[in-house]
Formats: structure tokens, sequence, C-alpha cells
């Protein structure tokens, strides 16, 4: 407003006010963090304990005849992650084509949320552990499974001894009804309300509402039976950074019915599309989706759009997993290091071989699992889904599960995880056709849930990441979400009570 000379000094005054106070709400932002204690981060030890670094990842670099890689070239990696000076990173000791993945990643600083190496992970399974052995018994199952449609793991051999068995192991950590490994509980996480109903998340599955058209998720698979690095030659070139040709293609795109299929999924996606899929789903159902909070729900004058609408619900979702990825890189390169399943595979298969003494626990040496891989491909490998294996990044935690637990707690604290899903479908057993899914029902809550772990397991069914790399990888996306949340509940003018949705851990929060 002017004031009688006709100067704007009215509004100058308020915009310097505006201007403190936007730097009051960055500066308690950034002083909430400043002030929390300094964490250390706990890892399982293994890279001290053995010597010859076969707990740690090390594929890319130079090896020996067992796989084993050369200490000297390790010890410069080492030496080179801990400098974070850029020009080192160009002396990374690689043997072959392939390049590491983004290790300068784990110093990226963040704006918004906490920053990466203020988020903590509990430490990976050890290599001589009873979970380490049960994660790759799980794995070898996968591969043995990957071409059974979900619709017939009840009656499919080889998922009935999957379960059986990984109901018998000494510390397997998936989930069961009354101690027993089932096939409705075969390969899934116990997340709230994920167990209920089929395998995929309606998410992967219903078609997406996109600008003026409609997307159908028939998505491009691999054919069935084409596994890879079951051979130890081949094995080897790879852990030296070899690029083996690509696979065979099925000419006809499908819904996605096996665990082959969802691998095939995750090695095409780049991060944000499963979330982004999920929330223009969600907002084809109307405002009775929307999270009760909002503050625009009971308005009589005015609906939400750049706070609370439409766009404050994509950005949220697609802005979370990228600090999610961040976290997770942080963890990998510079803390855990953790090795791939297909190095420890190399592990496995030396051993029994006789070329090798590792102390592997005999719950996966004795295991049926690795008796039906030998028979059927010659070796103790672990079969993968992917040409070339695993990417050029450590393993714990996954990346993919921490992108997409990023992006589904967005997704449940912007909507309401109670809400029912209408017309909830299933995919016919070739992958053809959604057909109708009769059950109880399904709610956006335990879909997400049921997303997260989709994404994440699909990089198991591929065999390039363990159990705990994954559920580990959601939690951490999840803390990074938290930390979004809480800084921008500071931004709103609106009478806001705050976002409320349910963790990973089944625990209600209120931010």
């Amino acid at each position: 407003m002017k004031d009688k000379k006709g100067s704007l000094k009215g509004d100058l005054k308020a915009l310097k006010r505006r201007l403190k106070k936007a730097f009051k709400i960055r500066e308690e932002a950034a002083e909430f963090y400043k002030e929390q204690p300094v964490i250390s981060h706990p890892t399982n030890k293994d890279e001290l304990r053995y010597e010859n670094k076969i707990a740690n990842f090390s594929k890319g670099m130079p090896h020996n005849e067992l796989g084993e890689v050369n200490v000297d070239d390790y010890d410069e990696y080492i030496q080179i992650l801990n400098s974070g000076d850029p020009e080192d990173f160009e002396d990374l000791p690689l043997e072959g084509e392939r390049k590491m993945v983004n290790p300068q990643a784990a110093y990226a600083f963040e704006m918004v949320g906490p920053d990466s190496h203020q988020l903590v992970l509990p430490p990976a399974p050890s290599f001589s552990s009873a979970e380490m052995a049960a994660e790759m018994v799980e794995l070898y199952w996968h591969a043995l499974t990957r071409d059974v449609p979900f619709n017939e793991y009840d009656t499919n051999p080889l998922t009935l001894a999957a379960a059986n068995e990984l109901s018998g192991l000494t510390d397997f950590r998936g989930p069961k009804i009354d101690g027993k490994v089932t096939p409705g509980t075969l390969f899934r996480d116990n997340l709230p309300g994920a167990l209920t109903g089929p395998y995929i998340s309606q998410f992967l599955w219903k078609d997406i509402p996109y600008v003026s058209t409609t997307i159908t998720q028939r998505y491009r698979t691999t054919k069935a039976g084409e596994d890879f690095l079951t051979d130890y030659d081949e094995w080897l070139a790879v852990q030296n950074g070899s690029i083996p040709p690509g696979p065979d293609y099925d000419p006809t795109p499908r819904y996605i019915r096996t665990a082959r299929d969802m691998a095939e999924f995750v090695y095409n996606d780049r991060s944000v599309e499963s979330g982004l899929a999920a929330s223009l789903i969600i907002l084809r159902y109307g405002t009775a989706a929307w999270d009760k909070n909002n503050p625009y729900l009971d308005s009589d004058t005015q609906i939400g759009f750049s706070t609370f609408g439409v766009p404050h619900i994509l950005d949220f979702v697609t802005r979370a997993a990228r600090p999610g990825l961040e976290a997770a890189w942080f963890q990998k390169w510079l803390v855990h290091r953790r090795l791939r399943p297909e190095e420890f595979g190399g592990r496995i298969h030396n051993k029994l071989m006789g070329k090798a003494d590792y102390p592997i626990h005999p719950d996966v040496l004795n295991s049926e699992a690795l008796a039906k891989i030998y028979e059927t491909y010659g070796s103790y490998l672990l079969p993968q889904a992917y040409p070339e294996g695993c990417p050029l990044h450590p393993a714990y935690p996954a990346g993919h599960a921490a992108f997409v637990g990023a992006m589904v707690t967005m997704l449940k604290a912007l909507f309401d995880e109670s809400f029912v899903i209408p017309d909830p479908v299933i995919a016919t057993s070739d992958g053809l056709q959604l057909i109708d899914y009769e059950g109880p029902p399904l709610t956006v809550g335990g879909e997400l849930n049921k997303l997260a772990y989709n994404i994440a397991n699909g990089r198991d069914a591929a065999g390039v990441h363990f159990r705990a790399s994954g559920l580990n990888g959601l939690n951490l996306g999840e803390q990074a979400a938290i930390g979004i949340l809480r800084d921008y509940k500071a931004t709103y003018n609106e009478d806001f009570e705050g976002f409320t949705f349910t963790k990973f851990d089944g625990r209600t929060i209120t931010i």
C-alpha cells in the first residue's frame, strides 16, 4: 500500500519482515539438524576381519582366479573413497570396461531434510552368519522359481519346496504364519497390510491416467529360462568388469506375473516411475482418497493447488527419491561396502569345488536349493536375471528400496491409507490380461507398502540384492522422507494439523 507521498515504504517493510521470517524458518531447520548428536555408523566388521576382502564389494577391480580382489587395489580404492577429492576418483583401480556408479554421491549435501551422514542403519549380516546363509538360500530359490506365476505359488512344487526349506533355516527373517513360511508369505515382506491379496501391488497393474491418455501396464520382459553368470569363466570375467551381450526378449508385452517380469521392471525403471504412477492412480479416485488432515477438504471457499493440491503431491513424491538415494549411497560406499549376492555365490562355488576354504554357514552349503542349482546349471553360482549381473556399487542398502521407501512414505502421508481401492484386479498366469480380484479389501496403505517391497524384492528376484539390503533400504528412505516432511511442516500458511501415516514398522507417526 502506498503512503501519502505515493511511496511503497509500507510494502517494503512487509517484505523485510517476510525475508526475516523466511530466514528464521531455514535457520531453525538447520539448527535442528546441527544440534543432533554426532553418530557413529556400525558395521559388521567383515572388512577388518578378512584380510583378503572376501566379504566386501569389489566388482570391476582386478581379481585372481578365485574372484578375490587384488588387496593392494582394494586398499587404494578405500583411500580414494575416504579422501573425497574429486580428482582422486579418476584413479579408481578398474580392470575392465565398466565404471563405478557415482561414489561421489556419498559426499553430496541436501538442502531439505537430514544430511545423509546423519541417518543410521544396523550392520549388514556378517559373512559367516546364519542370517547371511538364509538370505542366500532364499536367493537360490528366487532363481529357481523366476518363471513360476505368482498365481501358482500355492501348487507349484518348487515354491512349496522353497517355503518348506526356508521355514527350517536357523535364522530366516522373512514373514511366517505360525512359525512357517507359506506360499502366501514366500518372497514377501511383513509390512502393514502388504500380505493381503495378490503378490503384486495394484499400482503395478492398474491403468495409469497420464495427461489426456491412459498407460496400460503391460511391459517388455525377457524370455523364460534365460539366466546368466552360471558358467565360472563368464562369472569371473564379469567380476573383472567385462560387459556380456544382452538378453533375448519376449516379443509380447505382459502384465507382471512372475518374478522374472518384476526383475525386468526394476532393471528398466530409473527411480520415480513407480511412485509417480501410484500417485496418478490414486488421484483418479478423487479427494475421498486424500489424507483427512488436508486443510482444504472442508473448505467452503478454497481448494488446494501449489499447497495441498495435485502439484504439491506430485512434487513431494518425486522429490523424495533422490535424497533417499543419496542416503543409500553414503551407506554403500563409505560405511558398509557389502558384497553382492553374485560375489557370495562365487565364494560358495569355490568352497564346494575344493578351491578355497571360506567360513560359510552350513545352512546354505547343505541346502536343497543349492543342490538343485548345481543339478540344473552345473555350478554353485547364483543365476542372475541380468547378463552383467549387479551394477558397480555395493549391496547395502538397496538403492531401489531407498528411493521407493522415500516415495511410498510421502504417498502415505498425503493420501488416506484406509481408503479401499475400487475394482481390484489380478493378472492372469500368462500376463496377457487382468481379471477381477476376489478377496479381502485392498487399501491404499497396504498396496503402497506392497509396492515398496515389490520394487525392493524385484532386485532380489534378479539376484542382485539381499533381503536385509531391501528392508533396511526401505527404512532409510523413510527416514529421509520424514525429514523432508518435518522441514516443510513449518512453511505453510494453512491451519494444518500435520502429516500422519503408518511407518513400515507399523507405528503411527504425526509430523
